[in-house]
């Protein structure tokens, strides 16, 4: 669906993205992640055709952009972090205004408006003038006019910038939904929501892609399987005793449980060694049973700062 071959965007001296190639199959929702000033609005630009790349292709669905730009436009659904939104019209107009601009003729505009305001659950506000809308209503007419046309491509930078929780809360279950039918592209810095919504994950570090993958993949790859959470039924000093006796573990972190009588471990072993057995054998021995084990992966924010540190510390 999108192909990326060796992408490069430079302004004057300074390299905003850096030969970067990427492929993104059709109904992927993928996080597009990295500090600020590392590429990502630069490449969703070039993308969406506002800009141009100084060297490298981009195609959406086999045809490259430079080609037929027309075309490409058509497949894409775009809402960037500050949506633009003519304020002195009132929802309908503007969406009124957004199938002009996408030359969707007056007999199917009807029917489209009110699909996608009922989809996005603007319906309500329709006639009200954007300016008096919320801020979380104002997003929604920004998504709204990115639907329109039916773009099999939906890009989303900073979705959710600004909301309060249960603004945030409507706008994901919308972009999930979304997500059953488009291939989506989100930027956001609120990882969590990434995290939640995103299938995979491209990182983004100084114009060049470091990571792509699965969080969960992330975690193992980048920084091995030797973090172990476990709970066990004793009391802390046996425990202790027991950890101290299992080859291999370099640190542990004791825990009051949440169950009384338990304890909470967290594990870390040495580089790539699978404990699990170990441990396993060592509790029952002595006679403390475990009511949980399961491997400490870690969060999407743990990976994302630790890929990125460099950059952030700078």
């Amino acid at each position: 669906m999108i192909q990326v071959e060796h992408l490069t965007k430079k302004f004057g001296r300074v390299v905003a993205v850096d030969d970067i190639s990427f492929k993104i199959e059709r109904g992927e929702v993928i996080g597009f992640l990295g500090p600020n000033g590392a590429g990502k609005s630069t490449v969703m630009n070039i993308l969406t055709g506002c800009i141009s790349a100084s060297d490298g292709k981009s195609m959406i669905n086999g045809i490259d952009i430079l080609d037929d730009p027309s075309a490409v436009k058509r497949m894409i659904g775009y809402l960037p972090e500050n949506p633009p939104l003519y304020v002195e019209m009132t929802a309908i107009e503007f969406l009124h205004t957004v199938c002009d601009l996408k030359n969707i003729s007056r007999v199917k505009r009807k029917v489209e408006i009110e699909q996608v305001m009922e989809r996005v659950g603007i319906t309500h506000v329709s006639g009200r003038l954007i300016r008096n809308l919320s801020k979380g209503y104002r997003q929604r007419v920004g998504l709204a006019q990115a639907m329109i046309g039916k773009p099999p491509i939906m890009i989303f930078d900073e979705p959710t910038v600004g909301l309060d929780p249960g603004q945030i809360i409507g706008i994901r279950n919308l972009i999930n939904d979304l997500g059953k039918d488009h291939t989506v592209i989100l930027s956001s810095h609120i990882l969590s929501e990434v995290q939640a919504m995103c299938e995979r994950v491209m990182i983004i570090s100084k114009g060049k892609i470091i990571a792509s993958d699965t969080p969960e993949n992330l975690s193992h790859h980048l920084f091995g399987t030797n973090r172990l959470f476990i709970s066990a039924a004793a009391d802390r000093e046996d425990v202790e005793k027991t950890v101290k006796g299992i080859p291999d573990i370099l640190e542990y972190q004791i825990e009051d449980g949440e169950e009384a009588g338990a304890v909470n471990v967290k594990l870390k072993a040495t580089e790539n060694a699978d404990i699990r057995k170990a441990v396993f054998s060592a509790f029952a021995a002595a006679n403390q049973p475990l009511l949980m084990m399961r491997p400490i992966d870690l969060s999407l924010e743990e990976i994302f700062l630790d890929l990125t540190r460099a950059e952030v510390e700078l």
